[in-house]
């Protein structure tokens, strides 16, 4: 009997990869989709190639899309600095990327749809504060019945394309529990918004990271320039 597809939005970082393995013990067969879209970190996607390679994925698609010609995030705007990470941060920070998740779970269910999938993984979390409005529950709600009206294999064929966030509830400590008990790659995984060789260490996803994997006991395996925790 064949295996049931999963698609799995795979950007090179730690909350992906454990996405990945998430659906790998699920025992999915996986169709990872990344995006190069301009962004500053775009090493992540070298990451990426190595999480697919490591669980065999048959195809890793990794879509172009421009979203520096939008710009309006430190992400994808040279001229606005990263700023140095707080773990405390309670607004929206400039690292957001307007309508970055709508955009790339619209591509990972037209690609579910195309492959046969029935469930799409995104590793959005909103318990480490990000601030990002599209990580929160409410969000993927939402998308998740415009998606149901939206495609063929649903609205049609009466196939659902379930999406998956299985790190949503997850502190960040939790997630590099979880993914280091799965064996996930974690070596490979880049989540610095620099985008150099090291990752900085003291930009907000940096700080985040080190504060998780300290709290964990576990010693992360990638270089950083500062261990700031």
């Amino acid at each position: 009997m064949a295996k049931e597809k999963a698609v799995i939005l795979l950007s090179g970082g730690l909350d992906s990869c454990t996405c990945m393995a998430v659906a790998k013990k699920a025992g999915y067969e996986l169709y990872p989709i990344s995006f190069n879209y301009h962004q500053r970190h775009s090493i992540e996607l070298e990451g990426a190639k190595k999480i697919a390679a490591f669980y065999g994925a048959e195809k890793h698609l990794i879509i172009e899309t421009n979203m520096e010609a939008i710009g309006g995030s430190a992400l994808t705007d040279e001229k606005i600095e990263v700023p140095e990470g707080n773990v405390e941060r309670t607004t929206v920070p400039v690292t957001y990327v307007p309508a970055r998740n709508m955009i790339f779970l619209s591509y990972a269910m037209g690609y579910a749809e195309v492959v046969g999938a029935t469930h799409v993984y995104i590793g959005v979390n909103s318990v480490d504060y990000s601030g990002y409005p599209d990580c929160r529950p409410e969000f993927i709600e939402r998308f998740q019945a415009l998606a149901d009206y939206a495609t063929t294999a649903t609205a049609v064929e009466g196939r659902k394309i379930k999406i998956e966030t299985p790190l949503q509830d997850l502190s960040k400590k939790e997630i590099v529990q979880l993914g280091s008990k799965l064996g996930a790659p974690l070596q490979f995984t880049h989540s610095c918004y620099q985008g150099g060789e090291k990752a900085c260490g003291v930009c907000d996803s940096c700080k985040l990271r080190l504060q998780g994997f300290a709290e964990a006991g576990v010693e992360d395996p990638v270089e950083y320039e500062t261990r700031s925790v």
